[in-house]
């Protein structure tokens, strides 16, 4: 089949390549002739694991192509996926104006049925929204369908080649069945193509983050606790966990939730809320007590240095909101950041992917090392803020024969209590008891 991605970010690329692999013929549509340019010649722009692969081979057998020109782009596609930026504005909507530009724009050259996929995060009634800016231009016969993607940064690749299932909002046969014959080879073990009206799979895919966000933030909150009653998170985490109707996944407490979607989707839903007249307190919750999160461990480094930061050097390991990304939105190490400086602290960080990211945001603000130890020289203590596998066993004997002192504060529980006790190190983690040498 003949398919457009108009938006070549994330989601964009990821889905182009990921339907250029099974066979589909796929043009990529962006305005940025700087990475059309990089693409079409094979330098990948996002790092995703097991991505730069596919790519390099469907590029290379041409079944995947890069445009500026939207027109050149969408010419013989029968399918139109829209997966451009929703930024969230100042009150917290999810902007539009991407997206109906191009409807807009498609509606001045559309001659023939085609099917317009909205494939970005949206909210409720947006599908109509594109309906309606395409159809100012363009009087012909075409559909718009959602179909949210569900995918993890760190697994995307894995994500949309095997979904657990795949979601499309349409009320029309004809576009139904272009989008079952499209899904086909993604489903074949039986995983299900779920399909519902337009509205309901635009609020499937917010709920579907919101409550992933509420459970991840309802652990946070047990981790407080626990660290106030003198229990263990790791306990309860599995004791809760082993109960079938709740499942393991996402009971890890630690520094709070960032990246693109979380964040962004919650304030979405909540906004979306609002304008229904409907108070959703629980997302407001989850919402204030992730911002909190963020910086729990600074009044625990704050203690330990008698509340006096001024000139002391914190070796930050991650940057990253999460492992295997180099997505650094909403990060609680950014936030972590700003902390540690307004107290007079110099920061040393290391991340395997993100250092490029943060740098351009940040700049010099704080010192960038080319490995993990290095980021310990001198250091007065370690803060972890990403849980990178290589960060999960390190040489322990390397690490105290370069900080000044054995203490490392642990936002992401990557190290084991009684082997922290064994070491002689000073490690406040989350949720669990303070060990002391």
């Amino acid at each position: 089949m003949k398919i457009a991605v108009v938006g070549t970010g994330y989601v964009g690329l990821v889905t182009g390549t990921c339907f250029a692999e099974t066979g589909n013929s796929v043009v990529c549509v962006d305005i940025d002739e700087n990475k059309v340019s990089k693409l079409s010649s094979g330098e990948i722009t996002i790092y995703e694991p097991g991505l730069e692969k596919i790519f390099l081979r469907n590029l290379k057998e041409g079944r995947l192509k890069f445009t500026t020109n939207l027109a050149e782009g969408i010419k013989d596609a029968k399918i139109i996926f829209l997966a451009l930026p929703t930024p969230p504005g100042e009150d917290g909507s999810a902007d539009l104006k991407y997206i109906l530009g191009v409807s807009e724009n498609l509606g001045k050259i559309l001659t023939d049925y085609k099917v317009i996929v909205d494939k970005s995060t949206v909210p409720v009634g947006t599908a109509e929204k594109v309906h309606a800016a395409i159809f100012k231009n363009y009087k012909g016969d075409f559909d718009v369908v959602s179909n949210p993607e569900f995918l993890r940064e760190g697994v995307a690749v894995d994500d949309f080649m095997k979904p657990d299932r795949v979601v499309i909002g349409t009320t029309s046969e004809r576009a139904k069945k272009l989008m079952t014959d499209l899904y086909a080879p993604f489903v074949r073990q039986g995983n299900p193509l779920v399909f519902m009206d337009e509205r309901s799979a635009e609020l499937t895919k917010y709920a579907a983050n919101s409550f992933l966000a509420t459970k991840i933030t309802f652990m946070n909150e047990i981790a407080r606790l626990c660290e106030l009653l003198g229990a263990d998170v790791d306990m309860v985490r599995r004791g809760i966990g082993g109960d079938e109707r709740i499942g393991k996944r996402f009971l890890f407490p630690g520094i709070g939730y960032g990246g693109s979607c979380f964040p962004k989707d919650v304030q979405a839903l909540v906004k979306s809320s609002t304008e229904v007249n409907y108070d959703f307190k629980i997302l407001e919750a989850v919402m204030e007590v992730n911002e909190a999160q963020k910086t729990h461990l600074i009044p625990a480094i704050k203690k330990y240095f008698n509340n006096n930061l001024k000139g002391k050097k914190i070796a930050l390991w991650g940057l990253a909101f999460k492992p295997n990304t180099d997505d650094i939105r909403e990060a609680p190490a950014l936030y972590l950041i700003d902390a540690l400086v307004n107290e007079g602290v110099s920061v040393s960080a290391f991340d395997p992917e993100g250092m490029k990211n943060v740098k351009n945001l940040l700049g010099n603000k704080i010192e960038y090392t080319e490995n993990q130890y290095d980021a310990l020289k001198d250091a007065d203590a370690l803060v972890i803020a990403t849980e990178w596998s290589e960060f999960r066993t390190p040489d322990f004997d390397k690490i105290s024969g370069l900080l000044k002192a054995k203490a490392i504060f642990d936002g992401r529980n990557v190290f084991d209590l009684s082997q922290m006790k064994e070491l002689g190190y000073y490690y406040v983690s989350i949720g669990r008891k303070i060990i002391e040498p």
